[in-house]
């Protein structure tokens, strides 16, 4: 019988549940624990951490709700466990895990890959001519940044894990690598098995997320079930790169065609160029088809050779921002948000001036309820204001949260809000700066308990090679009946920076040709023209493996994550925008759903 791993991914982000791991170890055939930490916005806020205290910069939950609790039943099932909880600080997460080792008198040996970090060298950098790879904006200054780190990939965790390592902690590797390295160690993967590659990457992909995998953002989240015990996932991983998705027995969610397809096309970009350190993948022609309950099989992917460089993400300081929510209830709401928010726009304004502070750089108001997510104000009779500026300086920001409640008594009627935590106070704007560093100007470094092994990964010669193009679905003539695209797909969606990006999979193969011909470049640009701060370009792919077409919208997130005012500044729900659009299809398929 051929080879095959179990690996479970136990979290998706620092701050995720820790109901995970206990869970997971409860699967009697379990080989690996995976939990990722690591966003953009995160490692400035490590590196805030470290700054102001060089103990810290790691992801602290990793120790107090999975090392402590857990320790002594990892080791006694000879789980192994790979995490990039060590942030901008992976010395200091490595020593702590130690430290809890030894005085639970367990022989597990422990290994810390470094290398990524970079901020040791940000006046070179900062004084290079280096481009934003999406932007194409400028370098920012030295003195504004916060956190420099190379995408990483899987082979430093691989060696790792040749050397005997149990517990392996990174730095920022790309999310997937923790689960590729286990496949490169497992099974004996080289530098140039391409679709290997892929394929793990793939795996990795779907794990990343923990139980978005398994009903979690679905799009008939009513199926889900139970998701206060939702099951996390593990994948069944094949010496060929194939895998089964599932989760644990007796624990909530679902995994079908549909949870899994949309974790595949989660936050990708174009999915025949999906760019790792150790792989171009492609997946436009992976198949996911059910093969039993909660039991999901995932085909292997197409993998091309890996980049010359490494996608290096730098985040800097750029002025100051705040929000506050506040609620209004009452006839005609929509309209006494509105007022209140122009009036505390305009208080602050005059204040700013008698200050000599300049105006504000960014004012955003959304009226939730009002129907504002779709581009709506009509009137309605209770909503939630949110609303929130960007300045250049920290006391312009604390002038408008200072007028804006000043206008408690003045506004109109109806204005209420849960009271305790305070008002909002000012937060550094963090942005994103992504570009690439060549492979050979960096190491990886393995400390294995005192012993230190490297690893340079090698830069293959350029690929002119590009994956073709798959044949677009069939025309069609005989569309007559609108119904709404959700009766006839799943959709996901999230950001790639300022992009968004949103997956949309036929529930049938025979609805796809509709849905090609029905998700018109104009009635995309209809649907979120109002989040669109200029005309961004719109990109679709096709993916006849998984009946599936990916979107992705430039200039859409008012700057993304950290950067943007918006309520949504990850797009999280802007596949819901599209799924309630009408499509036309056959009267056949019309009479069927």
């Amino acid at each position: 019988m051929s080879k095959t791993i179990h690996i479970g991914g136990a979290s998706g982000y620092w701050g995720e549940s820790a109901m995970a791991t206990p869970q997971l170890l409860t699967h009697p055939d379990l080989d690996y624990l995976v939990y990722d930490y690591l966003a953009e916005i995160t490692m400035s806020i490590m590196a805030r951490a470290k700054a102001k205290d060089p103990a810290k910069g790691f992801a602290t939950d990793f120790i107090d709700f999975v090392m402590k609790p857990f320790l002594p039943m990892i080791a006694a099932k000879g789980v192994k466990v790979i995490a990039n909880a060590g942030g901008v600080n992976p010395q200091s997460c490595g020593a702590l895990v130690r430290e809890l080792i030894k005085d639970k008198g367990l022989g597990l040996k422990v290994a810390v890959i470094t290398g990524d970090n970079l901020l040791g060298r940000k006046e070179e950098i900062a004084s290079s001519d280096a481009k934003d790879m999406f932007s194409g904006s400028d370098m920012p200054g030295a003195e504004k940044i916060a956190s420099i780190n190379a995408y990483l990939g899987a082979f430093p965790i691989a060696k790792a894990l040749d050397a005997g390592a149990d517990i392996i902690i990174t730095g920022r590797v790309v999310d997937s690598a923790v689960t590729l390295g286990a496949c490169i160690h497992e099974f004996g993967w080289k530098e140039d098995d391409w679709d290997k590659l892929a394929s793990g990457s793939l795996a990795g992909h779907i794990l990343e997320c923990g139980p978005q995998a398994t009903g979690g953002n679905f799009t008939d989240w009513e199926d889900t079930g139970d998701i206060v015990n939702i099951g996390y996932p593990i994948a069944e991983i094949s010496e060929d790169g194939s895998f089964v998705t599932t989760k644990p027995e007796g624990t909530g969610g679902i995994v079908t065609v549909g949870t899994v397809s949309e974790q595949m096309l989660y936050e990708i970009g174009d999915p025949q160029a999906y760019h790792l350190p150790d792989v171009i993948c492609d997946f436009s022609d992976v198949k996911i088809e059910y093969i039993g309950e909660n039991r999901i099989s995932v085909s292997p992917a197409r993998g091309y050779p890996a980049p010359q460089n490494y996608k290096t993400c730098l985040t800097y300081m750029d002025g100051y921002r705040a929000g506050t929510y506040m609620t209004l209830y009452g006839e005609n709401a929509t309209a006494k948000a509105v007022k209140l928010a122009d009036a505390g726009f305009e208080r602050a304004a005059k204040t700013l001036r008698l200050f000599n502070l300049g105006d504000f750089t960014q004012t955003s108001i959304e009226v939730l309820g009002a129907g504002s997510q779709k581009g709506e104000y009509r009137p309605t009779d209770e909503v939630v204001l949110k609303i929130a500026v960007k300045h250049p300086d920290a006391k312009g920001v604390g002038i408008f949260l200072k007028e804006l409640a000043g206008l408690g008594l003045a506004t109109p009627p109806g204005l209420s809000g849960f009271t305790g935590a305070g008002r909002a106070r000012p937060s550094p704007v963090v942005r994103l700066f992504s570009y690439l560093t060549p492979k050979d100007s960096l190491s990886a470094s393995i400390d294995m308990d005192g012993q230190t092994l490297t690893h340079t990964d090698k830069s293959p010669p350029a690929s002119g090679s590009a994956a073709a193009r798959p044949d677009l679905p069939a025309a069609i003539d005989d569309a007559e009946i609108e119904v709404p695209l959700i009766k006839l797909a799943w959709g996901r969606s999230g950001d790639k920076g300022n992009k968004a990006n949103i997956g949309i999979i036929a529930r049938r193969p025979e609805y796809m040709p509709y849905i090609w011909a029905g998700l018109t470049d104009e009635l995309i640009e209809e649907t979120y023209a109002h989040f669109m701060d200029e005309p961004g370009a719109i990109e679709k792919f096709y993916l006849p493996g998984s009946n599936a077409v990916n979107i992705l919208i430039d200039n859409i997130l008012g700057g993304g994550g950290a950067a943007s005012l918006r309520n949504d500044a990850q797009g999280k729900g802007y596949a819901q925008l599209l799924l309630a659009k009408p499509i036309p299809v056959s009267r056949k398929i019309a009479e069927s759903l």
